[in-house]
């Protein structure tokens, strides 16, 4: 079966209201056992234009990935992030079965 993934590019223009999103997120993840791979880091955007912040969540599907974004729990969630921060968000499907 594929794995999952959510990649999020995120500006936060509020670091410490974003903060409540941060603390809370991980539950919810965890709950759809999401592992995250990137949360930011060092970068060099060497083509393109990208946000500040990078993420990268690994699900154990793709569906799993969507039930997780499409949650109560994570739409809760959404509502603390977004008067803080811009973000885009991709749910895709991994290319090999692992």
């Amino acid at each position: 079966m594929r794995k999952g993934y959510w990649i999020a590019t995120v500006d936060i223009a509020e670091p410490s209201g974003y903060l409540a999103y941060v603390k809370a997120n991980a539950t919810v993840f965890e709950t759809y056992n999401g592992r995250f791979l990137v949360r930011n880091g060092e970068k060099a955007v060497v083509e393109g234009n990208f946000r500040s912040r990078m993420v990268v969540i690994e699900f154990d599907s793709y569906s799993r990935a969507l039930e997780c974004y499409q949650s109560p729990e994570y739409q809760a969630l959404i509502k603390l992030r977004a008067p803080h921060s811009q973000a885009d968000i991709v749910v895709i499907e991994g290319y090999l079965d692992l």
